[in-house]
Formats: structure tokens, sequence, C-alpha cells
């Protein structure tokens, strides 16, 4: 027996055979009308791993999901969704992603991807976006504060 095959089939025999690792993949629907009223993703907060996926599901037809410049980590090139377009994101690198559905970003069709660790910073929260997605991000903010506060 080579010392590779010896090598492998002690691999094998501690179940660490080189299996690749099943990523986190979320589904994210995006609808005229949800829980949190209309033009909505929901769910509106999710939190991944580093390499995680969202996976944008049209919920209703003319939506789609990208990216918001200024409110993603720096040197992050940014995704643009096709309107009835259903796509899925990997995100690796560890911060806060603003996400839009750009024909509704004024009527506050937005959410929020945290993934790995990251601090929300004084800046991306005051990230200037149009008054509906305001006060969206807000009640995310908030819902983020209260659970840290409560750990």
């Amino acid at each position: 027996m080579t010392m590779r095959a010896k090598i492998a089939a002690t691999l094998i025999a501690l179940g660490l055979a080189a299996t690749p690792a099943l990523a986190e993949t979320i589904e994210v629907k995006m609808l005229n009308r949800g829980e949190n009223g209309s033009m909505v993703f929901e769910p509106d907060y999710v939190e991944l791993k580093p390499g995680g996926t969202v996976k944008f599901r049209v919920g209703h037809k003319s939506h789609n999901a990208a990216s918001i410049d200024g409110m993603v980590p720096e040197g992050y090139a940014g995704f643009k969704g096709q309107i009835n377009e259903e796509i899925e994101v990997t995100f690796d690198t560890p911060g806060f992603y603003g996400i839009k559905c750009s024909p509704h970003f004024a009527m506050g069709m937005v959410m929020l991807i945290k993934v790995g660790d990251a601090e929300l910073t004084e800046a991306f929260r005051k990230t200037d976006v149009p008054g509906r997605a305001r006060g969206r991000f807000d009640a995310i903010f908030a819902r983020i504060d209260q659970t840290k506060a409560a750990q």
C-alpha cells in the first residue's frame, strides 16, 4: 500500500475524507405584499457565514435584487439581477450588505445581509437612501440593536 493510499484510508476511517462543505443557502422572496407591508423582501434581514448564499426568488413579477452603492464592504464589486430573475449570490467577505429592488427602491423595498462577524458602523447606518427605504433600514437596525442588547 502506498503512502498516499494509507493516508486516504486513515482519513476515510476518521471520517475526514475530502468532501465539499455544504454552504448555507437562504431563500429570500421578492414580494408586492408581505408581513411588513408592500414592496418587501422576506425575510428582510439574514445572517450568513462567509461563503453563504442568498437565493432571491421571484414571489411576484417586476422585482429584482441589487446591491446598494455605499452599503457593501469596501472593495465589493456589487451585483444587479435582471427584473423577474431569480438569482443566487454568494457572499464571501464579512460585513453588511444593503440590498434593493431597483424599480421599488424609493418605495422602501430593501433588505440587509450580515456576513460573518461584523459591526454596524454609523457611516453605514447613515448612507443616503430614499425616505421609505430609510424607514425600513432603521427598523432593521433597531431589531439588530435590540437583539445585541439582549445578549
